[in-house]
């Protein structure tokens, strides 16, 4: 009983905070600098509540893009897999000095899908969840 309540009286008292904290996620920046996939651009924006700022001197770049490539084929020629990359560099600058840059990247394989209405929405569904990978990796970046 004495070493459970010594184990949590360190855990308790040794100041640990969690770095992915939905309490964390709020970011301030005096300009917000945006190029490239605008769809992308917008769901990083809108995830992570970065928001526009007068109280700090702190500039973020977000660069970001999305290709779409074909990565097998079957024996008339048709696609048979598809391969769906995200990359999106991220550049935080203060007063005109780059403080941290990186580079995050997502890919993703799959079948084609006969319906090319289906495809697209499964192509928007493999979107989305690769930004949402880069987003977590990014909540991480941000906070270190």
């Amino acid at each position: 009983m004495k070493k459970i309540l010594i184990l949590f009286l360190f855990l308790s008292a040794c100041g640990y905070q969690p770095l992915y904290n939905a309490n964390l996620i709020d970011f301030e920046f005096n300009k917000i600098n945006l190029s490239g996939d605008f769809k992308i651009n917008r769901k990083i924006i809108s995830t992570l509540n970065i928001n526009e700022s007068n109280n700090t001197n702190k500039e973020i770049s977000i660069d970001s893009s999305q290709s779409i490539t074909v990565t097998s084929r079957d024996a008339q020629g048709q696609p048979a897999t598809y391969r769906t990359s995200v990359n999106v560099t991220v550049s935080i600058k203060d007063q005109s000095k780059t403080i941290k840059t990186k580079s995050f990247s997502e890919d993703f394989t799959y079948n084609n899908i006969e319906n090319k209405y289906d495809l697209s929405v499964y192509q928007d569904d493999v979107q989305n969840n690769l930004i949402k990978k880069i987003v977590d990796d990014l909540i991480v970046y941000i906070n270190l």
